[in-house]
Parts: structure tokens; sequence; C-alpha cells
């Protein structure tokens, strides 16, 4: 007859486990869709001086309230050096983390336009730098512009 409370921790014990998996699950997935996000808006490995209207205003890139952004910037690289820096990167902060190598990057700055499609930037500026990304599960989610 004490087989049963034995039987109730292990119960608790797995419901416990089963909710930690499932929080999990939902903040990785949280973290993947704002990767995608991520590059949407940053990588651009063909993305050249140029384009930057063309490339803003077909991928549909806009503010959080779906204003122009007043500066975009696109990292001329591919997936896998931009999502490196994560997790070879210098760590800066909680979850900042700075390249260790250069990367030629396209900035481009609005011109004029407050919401999408109406969004018209000037001709971008070519540079290169070490770049600052916020990372969740070793993935990037946001461009950092340390000033």
């Amino acid at each position: 007859m004490c087989v049963f409370p034995q039987v109730m921790e292990m119960h608790q014990s797995t419901v416990i486990l089963l909710l930690l998996l499932c929080v999990s699950s939902f903040t990785h997935a949280q973290s993947w869709a704002r990767y995608q996000n991520f590059l949407n808006h940053h990588r651009g490995p063909f993305v050249n001086v140029e384009m930057c209207t063309s490339e803003i205003r077909h991928r549909k890139i806009t503010d959080s309230a779906g204003n122009c952004k007043p500066v975009n910037t696109f990292i001329r690289a591919t997936d896998n050096s931009i999502t490196a820096v994560c997790t070879g990167g210098t760590r800066l902060y909680y979850n900042l983390y700075r390249s260790g190598t250069p990367f030629d990057v396209v900035t481009c700055r609005l011109s004029s336009g407050q919401r999408h499609p109406n969004c018209e930037y000037n001709r971008g500026k070519l540079s290169t730098r070490n770049i600052v990304l916020a990372c969740e599960h070793d993935l990037p989610v946001h461009y950092e512009i340390l000033k």
C-alpha cells in the first residue's frame, strides 16, 4: 500500500519535466523566429550600395511599429559566418558578442517616407567593421550599433 505515494512522486516529477521541456521548446521556437527576422533584416551577402531602397522594400523591413527604419545595416556574409559570432565572438555583455574578424556591411539611411512601402533610402555606405550581435540559443537575433 506504500506504492501509491511513490507513484504520485514519480508522476509529479514527470509532469514537472514535461513542463520544463515545453517551456524550453517554446523559448527555442521564439529564438528561431527572431533569428529568421534578423536574417531578413540584416543578412545581405550580395547587397550593394545601390540596393538600399529596393532591398528594404522587397523584404518589407520596418521598425516594430511598421514605420520606415531610419537606419538598416546589411551584413555581406553567409548565415554560417554571421551565426559564428554568437559562438566564437568576444562576449561584451550578457548576450552581446563582437566578431573577432571584420565584416563588410552596407549601411542604409532613410532619406524620405514614414511608412512602408514609401520608404526611400540614400545610396548605402560600404564599410568594414567588427559587428556586435545579440544572441539567443547561439543564434543572432539583433544587430547592435555601439557608439
